[in-house]
C-alpha cells in the first residue's frame, strides 16, 4: 500500500509492512488526543483575538490594518521561527520542546489580557507566535512517529484541522465570553487552559514511552553524531521538486483559510449587523467547516493513491479550483442564506489541500529531521498564508472596503493551482531519483532498478 521514499524508517522499506504500530495503539491514540488538545489550545489563544476585533477597534480606535497586523504578528513569528525552533526540538527532545511552547504561549496570552493599549497588545500577540512558532510541525512529527504510515495522509488533515478547530472555539467561545465579561476575560480563559493542557502533556506523553525514531540506514549514511546526521540530512529537505510545489501550494492556500478565519466575524457584524456573540459563533461554523475539509481531504487522498500516489495531487488540484469558483462566486452574491451556502461550500474546500501536503512531505523526508521538515511545510503556510492572509485583506479592506477585499482574496488560488500543477508534472520523476538514490536504501537491501 505504501511506497517507497526516502521518509520510509528502514522496518518499512525491508518489508514489515505500513500497518505497523510503533508502540501500542491505546497510547498512540492518547498521545494523539494529547496532541491534538494543545494544538487546540494554540489556535484558541491566536484566534479569540478575531472574536474580539470589533470592541478593541472600538476601545483604542483602530484601523483595519492594525487589527490585521494584531493577527498577522503571530503567524508571521510562526513562519520565521519555526525551522530553527524545530531543529532544535529534533536535538533537545520534542516532548520537553511542546511543553516549553505551550507554556509560553498561554502566559503570553494572559499577558494580552491585560494589555493597556496597542503596543502591549502587540507585544503580547508577538510572543505567542514565539511560543506557538515550533508546536504544529513538532506537535505532527510526534504523532506521526507512534502510528503507521498508511495513516498518514489523514492524520496530517485531522492534525492539521485542529487549527481550524480551535479557531473554532477560540472565535466562538471568546465571542461569548468578550459579549458577557468583557474582551479581556477572553484572553485569560484561554491562557489558563493552555498552562493547563501544558501541566497534563508532560506528565503523560514522555520520551521513556516513545519509541526512538532513528533510522539506521540514516545513521549508516551521515555517521553517528546527531550533528553528522543532521548536516547530510538536511539538504534533501529541498531535494525534490515536488516537495516545494506542495509547500508552496499549501501555504497559498492557507492563505485563502487565515482571511476568512480573521475576518469573517467582522464581516457578519458589518454585512449581517450580527453582535459580537452571534458573529464569533457564525464565523465558528465556517472554520470548523475549513476544519471538516481539511480531514476529508486527507482521507480523500489517502483512498485515491491508494494504487496510484499521483493522486493525491489531483484531490488538492480539485480542491484549490474549488475553491477559488466557489469563493469568487459567494462575495458577490448578496448577503443572504444562498451566499451563505455558497461561501460554506468554498470554505469546505479552501484548505483540503493540507492533509495530501504534509502527506507528501513526510514520505520524502528522512525520519531524523522529521520535525524539521514539517517546519519547512510551517515555514510556507506562514508566511506564504498565515501571516499576510489577514494582514493584506486587512490593508485592502481599508481601502476598498471589507467585502471588496475578500473579494480579491480567493485569487491566491490561481497561484497555488499553479504549484500544485507542477508539483503532480514533477512527481514520478522526483520519486523515480529519490528511490534509485543508494542513500535511501537500507543495509542489506538491493537498489531499485532504473
Amino acid at each position: 500500500m505504501g511506497f517507497l521514499t526516502t521518509a520510509a524508517p528502514a522496518r518499512e522499506r525491508t518489508g514489515s509492512g505500513s500497518s505497523e504500530w510503533p508502540v501500542a495503539r491505546r497510547y498512540a491514540w492518547v498521545v494523539f488526543a494529547l496532541s491534538f488538545a494543545l494544538l487546540l489550545s494554540d489556535y484558541m489563544s491566536r484566534q479569540v483575538l478575531n472574536a474580539a476585533f470589533p470592541m478593541l477597534k472600538a476601545d483604542w480606535l483602530l484601523s483595519d490594518a492594525r487589527l490585521g497586523s494584531l493577527s498577522g504578528i503571530v503567524a508571521l513569528m510562526v513562519g520565521l521561527l519555526t525551522f530553527p525552533l524545530s531543529l532544535l526540538a529534533d536535538r533537545w527532545g520534542r516532548e520537553r520542546s511542546l511543553v516549553i511552547a505551550a507554556t509560553m504561549w498561554s502566559l503570553a496570552t494572559l499577558g494580552c489580557a491585560v494589555a493597556a493599549n496597542y503596543g502591549q497588545m502587540f507585544v503580547g500577540r508577538l510572543f505567542v507566535g514565539i511560543g506557538e512558532a515550533a508546536y504544529g510541525s513538532v506537535g505532527i512529527a510526534v504523532v506521526l512517529s507512534v502510528f503507521p504510515r498508511a495513516l498518514r495522509a489523514t492524520l496530517s488533515g485531522a492534525f492539521i484541522a485542529g487549527g481550524a478547530f480551535g479557531s473554532v472555539l477560540g472565535v466562538s467561545i471568546g465571542g461569548a465570553v468578550a459579549q458577557a465579561y468583557g474582551w479581556r476575560w477572553a484572553f485569560g480563559v484561554m491562557g489558563v487552559l493552555g498552562l493547563v493542557l501544558a501541566g497534563v502533556y508532560a506528565v503523560v506523553v514522555t520520551e521513556k514511552r516513545l519509541t526512538p525514531r532513528t533510522d539506521p540506514a540514516e545513521d549508516e549514511v551521515a555517521g553517528t553524531g546527531t550533528s553528522d546526521r543532521l548536516r547530510v540530512l538536511l539538504p534533501r529537505l529541498f531535494s525534490s521538486v515536488s516537495v516545494v510545489s506542495a509547500c508552496i501550494g499549501s501555504g497559498l492556500q492557507l492563505f485563502i483559510a487565515g482571511a476568512l478565519i480573521a475576518w469573517l466575524p467582522s464581516y457578519f457584524n458589518r454585512y449581517y449587523e450580527m453582535p459580537t456573540a452571534r458573529a464569533g459563533v457564525t464565523a465558528g461554523l465556517f472554520a470548523l467547516v475549513i476544519g471538516i475539509g481539511m480531514i476529508t481531504g486527507g482521507i480523500a487522498s489517502d483512498r485515491f493513491s491508494r494504487r496510484d500516489p499521483i493522486r493525491k495531487w489531483s484531490v488538492a488540484i480539485c480542491c484549490s479550483v474549488g475553491s477559488l469558483v466557489l469563493l469568487t462566486t459567494a462575495f458577490r452574491l448578496p448577503a443572504g442564506p444562498v451566499q451563505l451556502l455558497v461561501l460554506a461550500l468554498g470554505a469546505l474546500l479552501c484548505a483540503g489541500t493540507a492533509g495530501p501536503g504534509a502527506a507528501m512531505v513526510a514520505n520524502l523526508t528522512p525520519a531524523a529531521i522529521a520535525s524539521t521538515a514539517f517546519a519547512t511545510l510551517t515555514l510556507a503556510q506562514s508566511l506564504l498564508g498565515l501571516a499576510p492572509g489577514p494582514a493584506v485583506t486587512g490593508m485592502l479592506a481599508d481601502r476598498l472596503g471589507l467585502l471588496g477585499a475578500l473579494r480579491l482574496v480567493p485569487l491566491v488560488a490561481i497561484a497555488a493551482t499553479a504549484a500544485f500543477l507542477i508539483g503532480r508534472r514533477r512527481y514520478p520523476h522526483d520519486l523515480r531519483r529519490l528511490t534509485a538514490s543508494p542513500e535511501t536504501v537500507a543495509p542489506g537491501e538491493p537498489e531499485p532498478s532504473s
